[in-house]
């Protein structure tokens, strides 16, 4: 009889996380390339406390921690770069333009609310800093374009569908 609570060899959980955090990625490229279309729109939550990630001052003194954006109609050099693993984007906050950029790391959940769709993830740290030294995430403050409608809840994707079902 096998032991159903031995820890796995393989870190099955690491790449399933890397695989939902390439959905974001996919979707940050067609929206560069193509726009987005109808009613799509992207809240992308992040730490600004992550390694790599670099946000204007006045934007990390009002969200030390973690910020809610929003990829709407009023955003500007959306860049994907998949070598470096992170995003850049020009965005307007209380009519003030900033350049962000994000690594894919330090993303915390992605929504896009007309779809229902919607993901969570823990940011992941690499080399010096740890995730028990930094402080716990804040109640995620969203930091809107241009006041967004609220947003329906979004569909949290579970990976049993995408198992196979067997007979």
């Amino acid at each position: 009889m096998t032991d159903t609570n031995t820890p796995s060899l393989l870190p099955y959980e690491a790449w399933a996380t890397r695989a939902l955090r390439s959905v974001v990625v996919d979707a940050l490229e067609y929206a560069a390339r193509e726009g987005l279309p109808g009613e799509h729109h992207f809240y992308i939550s992040f730490r600004t406390d992550h390694p790599g990630t670099s946000v204007p001052a006045f934007l990390k003194a009002k969200y030390p921690h973690e910020i809610t954006i929003v990829i709407q109609h009023r955003f500007w050099d959306l860049k994907v770069d998949r070598v470096a693993q992170r995003f850049s984007v020009g965005l307007s906050f209380s009519g003030i333009p900033a350049s962000l950029v994000v690594p894919f790391a330090a993303l915390t959940a992605f929504q896009d609310p007309h779809a229902q769709f919607g993901l969570r993830f823990q940011p992941e740290y690499d080399g010096e800093e740890d995730a028990a030294d930094l402080p716990p995430p804040e109640p995620t403050a969203t930091a809107p374009e241009e006041d967004p409608a609220p947003a329906p809840q979004p569909q949290v994707v579970s990976l049993d569908a995408f198992r196979r079902k067997r007979d």
